[in-house]
């Protein structure tokens, strides 16, 4: 298994960095799910193509940590048809993620394409930087949130302005429970019972999503 690096709970000191880790708690922790925004085209039981980066790159690296905060599932996703994964970073608790090493400008794509804008643009990441935080809108992945530091390179993510307990929790369908299990097991640092009692565990899928049902999820064509 693979040891979990520390993060740098401080924010760095480069405003401008040319790579971030992007870091997802949600099914772009799947390197699969993850492809279709930086490559383009549609992942495995969504319903929506995607344009991609401008660089299609893969990440150069991909490494397991964990943030403070908690995931939860909420609103309702006409690609996944169920709840989404969301980062409240105020919350109690821990969060599992994938930290992608990627540029700058790939980030900015991505966030593109989690807010429903087209890429193309580069985002100014310095208010996030700077404070932790930075409101882009007032949409559900128009947030960017600052987690820290690994080597110097900022852990930037993207979640709703909203809190865990503002909103109701909607769970989450077996096509986006599975990416992310799968995801979180990829990276090498939880098994496979690890991550279905993580995963079953969050608020909007403890109600739906049972230990069991995750592990056979995750089991699926083994």
């Amino acid at each position: 298994m693979k040891a979990l690096r520390p993060v740098d709970p401080t924010l760095p000191p480069d405003r401008s960095p040319e790579r971030v880790w992007y870091t997802s708690y949600g099914s772009n922790t799947h390197l699969d799910r993850l492809a279709a925004y930086i490559r383009g085209g549609r992942a495995s039981g969504a319903a929506r193509e995607n344009p991609g980066c401008r660089n299609p790159a893969m990440p150069v690296r991909s490494i397991p940590v964990e943030l403070t905060g908690a995931m939860y599932f909420a609103t309702r996703s006409p690609v996944w048809r169920g709840g989404l994964a969301f980062y409240d970073p105020r919350a109690g608790g821990r969060v599992w993620a994938r930290a992608h090493l990627v540029t700058a400008d790939q980030f900015s794509d991505i966030a593109a394409q989690e807010m429903h804008r087209e890429p193309g643009a580069d985002l100014c990441l310095e208010e996030v930087l700077t404070h932790g935080r930075a409101a882009l809108g007032e949409g559900r992945y128009e947030t960017l949130v600052c987690a820290g530091q690994i080597d110097g390179m900022p852990l930037l993510t993207f979640t709703a302005p909203w809190r865990m307990r503002d909103v109701p929790w909607v769970p989450p369908s077996a096509a986006y429970v599975r990416l992310l299990a799968l995801g979180l097991r990829s990276a090498g640092a939880w098994d496979t019972e690890e991550v279905a009692a993580y995963v079953a565990a969050r608020p909007g899928a403890a109600d739906t999503w049972s230990y069991q049902s995750i592990v056979d999820l995750l089991n699926e064509g083994a």
